[in-house]
């Protein structure tokens, strides 16, 4: 098993206790996007309690990635709204698996088509 594999199982898992019937095979081309950022430690999670990691969420996946052009509060509201979803006791909120929320969130999974 390859180390992307690893990651997909480990996020599959994680995702499965918030949402039992997510797309694997979207869940595996968000992780897969995220290239090797998955595989460092820091870079791996995201922390809700600081406020320039979620701008950089807002402005760089939201924004650039999925093409989005609601008003920062808009986009914020989502954003908070996923961290509550991951839960506050969570220290690992994975990237992967927020990304993949928001872009279900947001109805963009067509991006990863």
């Amino acid at each position: 098993m390859s180390k992307l594999d690893e990651k997909i199982e480990l996020y599959s898992s994680k995702l499965k206790e918030i949402d039992a019937g997510f797309d694997a095979e979207l869940l595996a081309k968000v992780t897969k996007g995220l290239g090797p950022s998955i595989y460092k430690k820091d870079a791996e999670t995201i922390a809700c309690s600081s406020d320039d990691e979620l701008a950089t969420v807002r402005n760089s996946f939201l924004k650039k990635k999925l093409g989005l052009t609601l008003d920062d509060a808009e986009l914020d509201a989502a954003i908070k709204d996923v961290c509550q979803k991951m839960g506050s006791s969570n220290r690992n909120k994975y990237r992967a698996i927020f990304y993949y929320l928001l872009a279900v969130a947001f109805n963009k999974e067509s991006i990863y088509a």
